[in-house]
């Protein structure tokens, strides 16, 4: 993990989560924090008595629901600049790509599901900007998503916290196995459905021909 997120929130408290998940929810560089598992572990704190449960619920929410507003104005302002920039530390195409494709396939719910994927995360509330969707529309996917996802992951290592409070010992595995849990089970709902199953399978298809065209030529 590229971040301790026990040292993180003992040493930045409520100041530095805030800030993390604001950067997340719509700044480039943000794509590097690590937002699922600092929720989780604020949590677990939090039903510790380390960090005030109701200060840090409503910090978090605010700051992702303000997060994305940044992401979607940047968007709807320099949409033309994003996609022309080239790969830097933070930024790389891909990501762009990533969250247009998520968009394109589940339009305005995307700005809830991707809160709970990281990397898109950043990019949709950008994507929504570029494409010019509708503020007003925009804005309440936003606090539904913002409300979802950072008060029901600080509420999910609250209740950990609560109801196993000797987990303590096993804290950093813990937050690995449910922060993938939680991606898993996002995983599983999207693919539920047809068309996205159609769109992946036409995704595969065609990386599939592309790598061995592309080792074909170079083999030859």
């Amino acid at each position: 993990m590229l971040f301790d997120v026990e040292a993180l929130i003992t040493w930045g408290g409520l100041t530095l989560i805030t800030f993390m998940v604001f950067a997340e929810s719509g700044l480039l560089f943000g794509v590097i924090f690590p937002g699922d598992s600092l929720l989780l572990t604020a949590g677990f704190f939090a039903a510790q008595g380390n960090l005030p449960l109701i200060p840090l619920l409503v910090l978090v929410c605010l700051a992702a629901i303000l997060g994305d507003n940044v992401g979607y104005h940047t968007g709807n302002r320099y949409g033309p600049r994003i996609f022309k920039r080239k790969d830097g530390l933070f930024f790389r195409q891909e990501y762009v790509i990533k969250a247009q494709n998520f968009y394109d396939k589940h339009g305005g719910k995307t700005i809830i599901i991707a809160r709970f994927f990281p990397v898109i995360r950043t990019f949709a509330p950008i994507i929504a900007g570029v494409g010019k969707m509708k503020w007003r529309y925009f804005a309440a996917y936003n606090v539904v998503g913002g409300v979802l996802w950072g008060g029901g992951i600080i509420m999910f290592g609250y209740l950990i916290g609560n109801a196993s409070p000797d987990i303590e010992n096993y804290l950093f595995a813990s937050i690995i196995i449910v922060a993938h849990a939680i991606m898993f089970y996002m995983i599983y709902h999207l693919l539920k459905e047809p068309a996205t199953r159609a769109h992946l399978k036409k995704a595969i298809k065609e990386e599939y021909h592309h790598f061995f065209k592309k080792n074909g030529n170079r083999n030859s």
